[in-house]
């Protein structure tokens, strides 16, 4: 296939985004706290990286673990947060977060777009967890800067999602209403996976662990980043 696909890779630090991108990475998730599933990182985290390497970067907006935003405080800190970090001069974002019935949590959603003001952003994992996904599409299509679903179709990862994703990637291709954005497919996303999902038309990876091969406690290794770059690029 001649369209070159992207590939993300999760960074906590400078080091992991100097790694990550001489392995030949496109684009970076910025985080922090991999225990809770990835958190905001310190706007000066975001400082340190964007010194460091030429590639954009997705920062995570997400104070604790799980989907749900918390309480009207805390979604105040959390909208504090993100001006914060565009302040640093970040400019894309992942954020998404559900309401107690696994509906999309439009209000929170839609004050931390607001303050984002028409810059870029991911829904995440949220859509695996969600008691409808099609209906949360399309509830969330008319927002400014929705450009990307994170997602490995099933809360249990890329084997188990693999029919979802596939189903998906059609509807995408289609240009169905509220399948606009691009699907990037990542949790427990493995080499074997990809041809079977670039044959359905998905073009963009998010790999976390598969970039670590001796664990979150090590650094980003360009080596597995390369093979990963090399074999999307076969």
């Amino acid at each position: 296939m001649s369209e070159r696909a992207v590939l993300e890779v999760i960074a906590l630090d400078a080091d992991d985004a100097v790694a990550a991108r001489d392995g030949g990475a496109d684009r970076l998730e910025v985080v922090t706290d991999m225990a809770a599933d990835g958190l905001s990182p310190s706007r000066e985290t975001v400082g340190r990286i964007r010194a460091a390497v030429d590639l954009p970067l997705r920062v995570m907006l997400r104070l604790t673990d799980g989907f749900l935003a918390g309480t009207p405080a805390d979604v105040d800190r959390l909208v504090e947060v993100a001006a914060e970090l565009r302040a640093e001069g970040a400019e894309e974002f992942v954020l998404g977060f559900l309401d107690a019935r696994g509906r999309p949590d439009l209000v929170t959603v839609e004050r931390l777009v607001a303050e984002l003001d028409g810059c870029r952003w991911t829904f995440h994992r949220a859509i695996d967890r969600a008691g409808d996904r099609d209906a949360l599409r399309k509830r969330l299509a008319d927002l400014p800067g929705l450009d990307t679903y994170l997602t490995a179709g099933s809360p249990a990862g890329v084997d188990e999602g693999l029919p979802t994703l596939l189903a998906e990637a059609a509807a995408t291709v289609g240009e169905e209403p509220g399948y606009e954005p691009q699907l990037l497919v990542g949790g427990g996303l493995r080499l074997d996976h990809l041809p079977r999902l670039r044959a359905a038309g998905v073009r963009a990876f998010h790999i976390g662990s598969a970039a670590r091969p001796d664990g979150w406690q090590a650094p980003v290794s360009p080596d597995a980043v390369t093979v990963w770059r090399r074999t999307l690029d076969a």
